[in-house]
Order: C-alpha cells, then structure tokens, then sequence
C-alpha cells in the first residue's frame, strides 16, 4: 500500500517544488522550482533522495500534516520549528515517521522558506520534466496550485533502510549585500542610477512573491525611454518600470519582458534572496563577472560537499550525552 502524506492545515504559497525545469524558456515556460536549491537538496539528501527531488515549499509558515503509512521526513532551510506528535524535533535531520503520526511545522523564526521532504519523493507526474508548481501556468504540483486541507501526496518510495541522518556541517556563509552584475540594459539609466542601486536600502514590499519581489526604495531614473523591445529575463534579473521602483524577478518570473533591466543578482546570491521577506531591508554590492563566476563555483562546491555532511544520527554526540543508554550500572563502590 502506498503511504500517503495528508495535509491537515497548510501555510501560504506551500506548493510542491524541485530543482525545476530546464531547455523550456524558449517555448514561453519559466523554470519554476525551489527558490532556496541550498535547502532543498539538504532536505533531500536528508532521506536519501537526490538533491533537486521535488518537496514541500513552505513558505513563512509551514502547516499540519499526517503520515498515512510509514514514511521518513526531513526539514531545512527557514528556522520553523518542527514537532512529531507534538514533541519538538530537529531540523536539518531526518526522521523516520510511524503510520498516523502528526507532523507540525510552525511559523518562520528568521528566513522565509523551509522545504519538507520525505523519502522517495512523491508520486506526482511531472510537466515539461518537473514537478515545479506554477502557478500562473497552472502546471506541476498539484495541479499547479498551492495546498490545501485534505490533498494527499502520494510518496513514491518505501522507508530507506539505516538510520536517520543529520546534518554536521555549517551552512554556507550568506552575503552582507547581494552582489548584482550591472546590465544588461544599465546604459537606459543614468548614472546616477546604478549608484543608488548601491548605495541606498531597499524594502520588500508585500507584492512579493515566487515571480518576484517589489522594492521600495529611491527613484532609479531612466536616461531614455523605460521601454524596450521585449527580450529574455534570467534569474535575478531586476527591471524597472516607469515608476523607477526595481523589482527583482525570481523562479517563476516571465519568460520576456519589456522593461529595461539595470542589473541581475550574481546566480549564488539567489537563495539568500529567496529567504528574505516582505518588510526586508536588501542592500546590492556590484561586482564584475570573474567575482559573480568565482561565486557561483563556492556555491557548487558547497552543494558538491554537502553529502559528506550527513551523518547517522545516533552519533550526535549531544543526543548520546543526553541519553539514558545504559540503566542499572554502577562501578561497583556504591
């Protein structure tokens, strides 16, 4: 029998991501996918999956679930607070979960996304190569919508055999400011412009979302019309409409646009942008492409270290001290 994972109550925006989808920008199909990858493969590598398997995206706050059948779980990324049954439960470790258990993730501490994954993955037909939800495309996931009380997600795999694992590394270092490449349309401003893009704080607004987020901050003024002929939008790209208000386009972004884009977040940068929320402060440091390249290979890197982090977690050396291993045992002078 398939074990089921059954949402009880779910956050805002959770929806069912992975590493997304790829070769489909030319067809008019964004990626989609997790907007902090560092988390989801942790998570994923936490149960045995591969790191870009599709999970949970839970979004400032996470939600109730039960395990229908026997299942093994494992949560990164925001600090929400986790508790099976009711007792609280490590993040960044996997748990091996017994049919009618209660999973409970509360409300975002810091960060703004956690990813829930379980062992196997879930059984979902992908579109376009990914189980990704869009949810202006109404495509993956659970028919490309956000969940709610009473989905079920069918899991693909059985328990994994061995112990549950943690993870005994740090986390990569996040960025003071994120670091953004002038361009490619920066000549449309002028150059004051890209100046106060770096000096000044901007603020996320609530119009913040997996296609983007809105800043509020000082009027980036244009040099020439706000408008061009409508061309590819990358990852991190940040256009800026007529308003002179930028606004920085994320996994789900369209495809093209036709707003001048005066720079784009360096690749690595990415995530830590994905764990900010509404009320923010985002400050943006320009660097040059040898800086933003050297960026994303510490990125690889660390993702390429991270399965030689995880560990069994029995050998925590805090849980054996706080253990009770051995009962009724003296040294003999008592």
């Amino acid at each position: 029998m398939t074990a089921v994972l059954r949402v009880i109550a779910a956050g805002p925006l959770a929806t069912v991501q992975d590493g997304g989808r790829t070769g489909w920008l030319r067809s008019g199909v964004p990626g989609s996918g997790a907007l902090d990858p560092r988390a989801l493969a942790l998570a994923n590598l936490l149960v045995g999956n591969r790191p870009d398997a599709g999970a949970l995206e839970l979004t400032l706050a996470g939600g109730t679930f039960v395990a229908e059948g026997a299942m093994r779980i494992a949560l990164a990324g925001a600090a929400m607070p986790l508790a099976i049954d009711g007792a609280p439960a490590a993040p960044a470790a996997s748990h091996t979960l017994r049919p009618g258990a209660v999973v409970t993730v509360g409300a975002a501490r810091t960060g703004a996304r956690a990813y829930l994954a379980v062992a196997g993955g879930f059984a979902l037909a992908p579109v376009f190569g990914s189980v990704a939800t869009h949810f202006r495309a109404g495509i993956g996931g659970l028919a490309g919508r956000a969940l709610k009380a009473g989905d079920a997600l069918p899991v693909a795999g059985p328990v994994p055999a061995g112990p549950d694992l943690r993870f005994a590394g740090a986390a990569p270092p996040e960025p003071p400011r994120i670091r953004v490449v002038p361009g490619p349309q920066d000549d449309h401003f002028t150059p004051e412009a890209l100046a106060t893009l770096v000096a000044a704080a901007f603020t996320i607004t609530a119009e913040a979302d997996r296609m983007g987020y809105r800043l509020a901050g000082p009027k980036l003024a244009h040099a020439r019309d706000f408008n061009i002929v409508s061309d590819g939008i990358a990852p991190g790209s940040i256009q800026v409409p007529g308003n002179g208000q930028p606004i920085v386009l994320l996994a789900d972004r369209q495809t093209t646009g036709g707003y001048p884009k005066i720079a784009t977040v360096v690749s690595a940068d990415l995530p830590a942008l994905g764990q900010m929320r509404p009320g923010d402060t985002v400050r943006f440091a320009a660097v040059g492409l040898a800086e933003a390249a050297a960026a994303r290979r510490a990125l690889a890197d660390w993702l390429a270290e991270l399965p030689r982090r995880i560990v069994p977690a029995a050998l925590d050396p805090a849980r054996l001290l706080a253990a009770n291993l051995i009962s009724g045992v003296t040294d003999g002078s008592g």
